[in-house]
């Protein structure tokens, strides 16, 4: 009953989408105001039966309701019940009205938070949005019913992939769905806004929200996959240029380059093209994501379908909104009027050169993906492209994107002194230079690289602490005015700089854990001992332990490290019932200086084990980067100027203008 019923909500909100994608848009070509607000109802119409429908397979996942066919193939009865949970989204039918659910969640906040807005653009964005979701719906429908009954029902079901049975894989799917489906809503203000041929200040603010909360779920959602693959995979590897990983750090790009882009709009009313073409980018990389998981055109741990027609489908609809977007754009791109002018050595030119590097390394992850299947496809040649290529790539690209990003947080709007900014940074550049050197002396014999990379991370972080203090003008005024000044800077500017900050601690801790990590691996009797470094490893027993749906032998291991400190370490490997599946379970002493990270293999007889240790130096740099980067996002999301509302105002019934809302004082730094 309660799958017929999540069936029949489907369908309700199909419907709803349906007018929501035609009414508001007919309004707002007649700029009729009781035509438009039908797409308000529709869309909070739409995500209360989305909503409903999604809690529906949500009940059928945890009393293990064996009768629907995609309970039956990804859960089993004996699985705890967070991984029932997210065993709703662990599987292809599942994921996709995952997905439409977020949708019609954010056309709900569109309609509530946009309420401000001028109504013809929040009807056109509204429309452009259930357009959207009319193309999902019918792949679900018709394609992928997450409520199909199967006839013999078993008596236990299947089981997730016992990959996915961890809770960074719990948490990861939705908050990259909620980063890939945040971005529709600046695709549909770009496409809105090139229906009305008007782009804005107000409309870089209006966008500018919707923007950074999608980067902040993507920048959570890929952190979280990281830490997942990191020590559930058993190589102490966080990341693999896995194409599905490629397909959420492309968006994650070209959202970062649209960020700045966005402010460009908004304090210099210029680079509106490149933003709008920014925006619908951003969100073709989402929709491509979602064609490489579900088109079975891939193997990954992280795809899903493997059906032919479930591909073909997304195929037609990728093509369908990417090239009637770029259509759009081509034919009303020279409607939007150029802006003001700046010098070549400006903030917006810093702002440009940074879209230019990020805008190019998207592309380069771009081509990577995709030059296998294409190779294949048309010229029928077999070939790969592996993480040499992509680090090699990066690893240049990253030189003058994060010089670039030292440098431009010092310029100032429209013309910049480059003599002042020079003298000022001369300290800091000697600081990061020095430290190159050092590096590469300590590392003598290694490669000349890693330790450029280090010095630039430290060039960012120190760039980015004194343009703040700069801001404060700490040691220009007593110390009392300084940490006032602090404390009343806008929040903004506050996420700027822990977005630098975050992002340059981030690439130390990448940097340090890629190039420097040391690996051993050994067979070892019960008593046995193994050296990494100056830490002895000694393996005192093996034991077996039971699980809720899985057995696994547990390592008992003492460490003792080079400082004579002793700890216990206890490693697993698991296999679970339901899928006779092997994982590992990495055993992991984490620090500052770095992550001892234990694996215990399999048995090569009754007393001998295989055992594999690394040291991963300042692996937890990248997390907590990663972490600072997402509080800076939040934190400039609370600002109130950026808070979606229309400076335009509503008319009064007696048919006055009500003044226009403050907005608040400008923020001169992004």
């Amino acid at each position: 009953m309660i799958a017929e019923l999540g069936h029949y909500f489907l369908i309700l909100a199909l419907g709803l989408t349906f007018i929501q994608a035609i009414f508001p848009l007919i309004g707002a070509s007649r700029n009729d105001g009781r035509i438009m607000m039908m797409g308000e109802s529709a869309a909070y119409g739409q995500f209360f039966f989305c909503l409903l429908a999604f809690l529906a397979l949500t009940y059928s996942y945890i009393i293990s309701d064996f009768s629907v066919a995609v309970v039956a193939r990804n859960s089993h009865s004996l699985k705890p019940l967070l991984y029932k949970i997210s065993g709703v989204w662990g599987n292809h039918e599942g994921s996709v009205l995952l997905w439409v659910t977020f949708l019609a969640l954010f056309g709900a906040m569109v309609a509530y938070f946009g309420r401000n807005l001028p109504k013809t653009l929040q009807a056109r964005v509204l429309g452009i949005q259930a357009l959207i979701g009319l193309g999902f719906y019918l792949f679900m429908l018709l394609t992928s019913n997450p409520f199909d009954r199967l006839v013999d029902v078993p008596f236990e079901g299947n089981g997730l992939n016992p990959l996915l049975q961890d809770p960074g894989l719990a948490f990861h799917p939705p908050f990259l769905y909620l980063g890939y489906v945040g971005l529709s809503v600046a695709f549909s203000f770009a496409i809105a806004a090139l229906i009305e041929g008007r782009v804005d200040p107000s409309w870089a603010r209006w966008v500018r929200p919707w923007t950074l909360l999608a980067w902040v779920f993507l920048t959570i959602g890929i952190t979280l996959g990281s830490w997942w693959a990191y020590y559930e995979l058993g190589w102490g590897g966080w990341w693999g240029w896995d194409p599905v990983e490629n397909a959420s750090l492309m968006p994650w790009l070209v959202a970062t380059a649209l960020l700045h882009s966005a402010i460009v709009v908004e304090k210099r009313d210029t680079l509106k093209s490149w933003t709008i073409l920014l925006a619908i980018i951003a969100f073709s990389f989402s929709l491509l994501g979602t064609f490489i998981v579900r088109s079975g055109i891939i193997t990954s741990v992280h795809a899903f379908a493997t059906d032919p027609e479930r591909g073909l489908f997304i195929l037609i609809f990728l093509a369908f909104v990417i090239g009637g977007s770029f259509l759009l754009f081509a034919l009303r791109s020279d409607k939007l009027q150029a802006g003001g002018l700046f010098a070549p050595i400006s903030r917006e030119s810093g702002l440009v050169l940074n879209n230019l590097f990020l805008s190019v390394a998207a592309a380069v992850v771009f081509y990577g993906t995709l030059h296998p299947l294409i190779s294949d496809a048309v010229f029928g040649i077999k070939s790969s492209v592996g993480a040499p290529f992509f680090n090699t790539i990066f690893g240049f690209l990253m030189i003058p994107l994060v010089m670039m990003m030292g440098l431009s947080v010092h310029f100032k709007w429209k013309r910049a002194d480059i003599k002042g900014i020079s003298q000022r940074l001369t300290a800091i550049m000697g600081i990061s230079l020095l430290a190159v050197v050092m590096t590469f002396y300590i590392t003598y014999g290694g490669e000349i690289m890693p330790a450029i990379w280090l010095g630039l991370g430290l060039w960012l972080l120190l760039s980015t602490a004194q343009e703040l203090a700069g801001r404060i003008k700490l040691f220009k005024v007593p110390l009392k005015n300084s940490l006032q000044r602090l404390m009343h800077q806008p929040r903004a500017s506050w996420g700027m700089s822990l977005g630098h900050f975050g992002f340059s601690i981030g690439l130390i801790g990448i940097i340090a854990t890629s190039s420097w990590s040391i690996e051993a691996q050994k067979v070892v009797r019960i008593g046995e001992s193994i050296d990494i470094g100056d830490n002895t490893l000694t393996l005192n027993d093996v034991i077996a332990v039971a699980g809720p749906n899985y057995s696994a032998v547990r390592g008992i291991i003492t460490v003792q490290e080079k400082n004579g400190k002793i700890y216990m370490a206890y490693p697993e490997s698991r296999t679970y019932v339901a899928s006779p599946m092997t994982t590992t379970e990495g055993a992991v002493k984490t620090s500052l200086a770095g992550d001892f990270f234990i694996v215990i293999g399999e048995a090569q007889n009754q007393d001998n084990w295989g055992i594999r240790v690394y040291y991963k130096p300042m692996q937890i740099w990248l997390w907590i980067g990663a972490s600072i980067m997402v509080l800076g996002g939040i934190i400039s999301l609370s600002d109130r100027r950026y808070r979606v509302g229309s400076p335009e105002g509503n008319k009064t019934n007696e048919g006055k203008k009500v003044k226009r809302k403050s907005i608040g004082k400008k923020n001169h730094a992004h």
